[in-house]
């Protein structure tokens, strides 16, 4: 019997063609409706279904915030404990809101790596399951529901823009389109200048590993692409694009005027790219963004990123 999903089906809406500077009409997928605040429960509610339904009765998971937040949701919705560990660039808000709902939160670690390698220690020394936030097939099965969904509202696209980190959600898009006949829709993937691992594999055509994450964007915070995120830019028309700290936050702004929803910007870094790289854009006529969404937000935060960058 197929397992129920702990995420939900999210709105798909369409702006008006002068929402932004392409012109265009654009589908916007609101992920960041997700019971968990962003597209993540989607793949990690799989993963953690799976782990559970083969006998796991605790989980580990590292994350900068959105992975963990899922985990934790995903876990309490299937009674299991739960344990997120997070490096030293995860906000004590975020680390407040992934608490809240009953996991426990450890910081370990500089860098999502040192977080990621302490939380697969502790999983192998408790017996545990170790759930990982971008890197497993699993992840990348559940994020293909996305697609499903936009194709079973029967809206038609030609052309997936969105935010890129470790590429779990990438991968998961590329999945989708080819379960639904859509191989040849390409895929636009956004970074932001200073966490752009995969733009700067492109640049040297093999994977890389960045020095340091600099951009305000920490969701996007990994350093290096899984090697199967890499892969698909042999098998899968992808166009590699960043935009700056400030134009990602520009664009989470506009959003929240207009759908009255708050976005991070990982996610503003996507719906950027309608003005920063509007001649990009026009090269097609019904663009489908997906706004992923993201827990590292607030008015305050907001405001604040506002006050710096704008």
């Amino acid at each position: 019997m197929p397992l129920s999903p702990l995420h939900i089906e999210t709105p798909l809406l369409r702006t008006a063609a002068d929402y932004s500077a392409s012109g265009l009409p654009l589908w916007l997928k609101l992920d960041a409706l997700q019971p968990s605040g962003s597209f993540k429960l989607r793949g990690v509610g799989l993963l953690c279904q799976h782990e559970v339904a083969k006998g796991a009765r605790e989980i580990f998971c590292a994350s900068g915030g959105n992975a963990g937040i899922a985990a934790a949701v995903a876990g309490k919705a299937l009674g299991v404990p739960v344990t997120i560990v997070v490096p030293e660039t995860t906000s004590p808000e975020v680390r407040t809101r992934i608490a809240a709902t009953g996991a426990s939160v450890l910081v370990h670690g500089s860098v999502f790596d040192e977080a990621n390698a302490h939380a697969v220690a502790l999983a192998a020394e408790r017996k545990a399951a170790y759930v990982h936030p971008y890197d497993h097939p699993l992840l990348w099965e559940g994020h293909a529901t996305l697609i499903d969904e936009v194709v079973k509202a029967g809206a038609e696209f030609d052309c997936v823009v969105t935010s890129v980190g470790g590429g779990g959600l990438l991968a998961g898009i590329v999945e989708g389109l080819r379960r639904n006949g859509l191989r040849d829709i390409p895929v636009m993937a956004v970074e932001t200048e200073g966490a752009a691992s995969l733009n700067a594999a492109v640049a040297a055509k093999e994977r890389v590993t960045l020095p340091a994450i600099t951009s305000i964007a920490v969701s996007l915070g990994a350093r290096q692409v899984a090697q199967h995120v890499f892969d698909l830019l042999e098998t899968h028309p992808i166009e590699s694009v960043t935009v700056t700290d400030a134009e990602a936050v520009a664009a989470c702004l506009k959003f929240a005027d207009a759908h009255r929803v708050l976005v991070e910007p990982a996610c503003g870094a996507a719906l950027a790219v309608a003005d920063v790289h509007a001649d990009r854009l026009s090269r097609y006529k019904a663009p489908l963004i997906e706004v992923c969404g993201g827990i590292g937000v607030s008015l305050a935060a907001l405001e604040a990123w506002r006050a710096r960058f704008l």
